[in-house]
């Protein structure tokens, strides 16, 4: 089992370990932000819980409509190499706006261009790992890329609760040397990936006229909508650190948290990525839900620190085994010279998801306490699985695999 494991790594093409590596590195910078944002947002610029919820919402909803645009260009330029770059040094010049920031609405600009610089570098970068991995080990390709995304996702964490004990809860001092490993990220794209040449796509063809979108199939738009419910049942990771701080956990201790959540996500995204090759997509993706539903009732049950750190770690097995897999589907419903156009579609639907996911889970939050957000995140999981499993037996014959 172990040699065939390491088998399928080696044949991972090297492009993919840096593409992995380059979102490690700015998952860092990005995390050393976000697990301490709230926090900073709450008590050093007296914000409230729906005003997260709001500025959550907007940044990841401009984030994922952007995307529909820059998958698009990528199609239509036949390279995706330096969107993906331009994208990842916008998000790295967001950071010194944190520490600056002496307002919420300040934030809120700084929030709104990390993930515009996100939404830029996102369809083109998996549309990238779609042209680069080969196609019997697309599953593993995704799997490794999240994964490698993930760890940079628990070390950013990792390293602002080290530096908040160092530097006595300094949240500016913390967001200044956020700056660093984004800027690494840049410099290694930049300089470690050649843009591959596909015979596939079609240069200066525009991939959303009305022929070429009729090209994307039912079983594609039924994978857009299965990510929008998905996405629905999973708002901000904002209030998983609320939910810690609500249950009296030491400022400095709750980046810890999503430490937990991301180790358990980086050791999963792979391993399932490599099963996604191997077995039915649908029962995954109902599996991954069950363990978001075990998440959110946890969540809603207490907010103390041993169910907070139980149900984070249930929300990150949850997406180690949903996360790659969306993604793969999409690469295999969608035509070779529109992935970018299909990744940018997929995540368009999923930002007005997440603005919508996010403002009603602020509402709750604020109106009937944490315990009713949590319960209607089990709700709409629930619903997603439903929804799955009704699909899946309309469509014995394996369209969607």
């Amino acid at each position: 089992m172990a040699h065939r494991r390491f088998s399928t790594l080696r044949r991972i093409p090297r492009p993919i370990w840096v593409l992995g590596c380059v979102s490690m590195l700015m998952d860092v910078s990005s995390e050393m932000v976000h697990s301490l944002l709230p926090m900073f947002l709450v008590s050093t610029l007296g914000a409230s819980v729906a005003a997260i919820g709001l500025i959550e919402g907007i940044a990841e909803a401009s984030a994922q409509v952007v995307k529909i645009f820059s998958g698009s260009l990528s199609d239509y330029l036949g390279n995706r190499k330096w969107l993906a770059v331009a994208g990842y040094a916008l998000g790295a010049a967001s950071k010194p706006f944190f520490a600056v920031a002496t307002s919420a609405q300040l934030v809120l600009a700084a929030r709104f261009a990390d993930r515009i610089g996100k939404g830029i570098r996102g369809a083109p970068r998996d549309a990238l790992v779609a042209d680069i991995a080969p196609p019997a080990s697309r599953g593993a390709a995704f799997g490794l890329r999240q994964a490698l995304d993930t760890v940079g996702a628990f070390a950013g964490p990792l390293v602002a609760a080290g530096l908040m004990f160092l530097w006595a809860g300094d949240y500016r001092r913390i967001f200044w040397i956020a700056v660093v490993p984004g800027a690494m990220a840049v410099l290694l794209l930049a300089l470690g990936i050649r843009e591959p040449e596909h015979a596939g796509r079609s240069r200066g063809v525009n991939p959303i006229r009305r022929d070429n979108l009729a090209r994307l199939s039912g079983g594609y738009w039924w994978v857009v909508a299965i990510g929008a419910v998905f996405t629905l049942a999973r708002f901000s990771e904002a209030f998983l650190v609320l939910r810690a701080m609500q249950g009296g956990m030491e400022p400095a201790l709750v980046p810890l948290l999503m430490v937990a959540m991301n180790v358990v996500y980086a050791l999963s995204a792979y391993p399932f990525g490599k099963l996604a090759d191997a077995m039915s997509h649908m029962r995954l993706l109902v599996a991954g839900l069950g363990f978001l539903v075990c998440a959110d009732l946890v969540l809603a049950h207490s907010g103390a620190w041993p169910a907070v750190l139980l149900g984070v770690s249930l929300w990150g097995l949850h997406m180690g085994m949903t996360q790659g897999l969306l993604a793969v589907m999409v690469a295999q419903t969608a035509p070779p010279d529109l992935k970018g156009t299909a990744f940018g579609f997929f995540n368009l639907v999923g930002g007005l998801a997440t603005l919508a996911a996010s403002v009603v889970a602020g509402v709750l939050w604020e109106r009937a306490g944490a315990a009713a957000t949590f319960h209607a995140g089990a709700g709409f999981s629930v619903l997603a699985a439903i929804l799955i499993v009704v699909r899946g037996r309309a469509e014995r014959d394996g369209r969607l695999h």
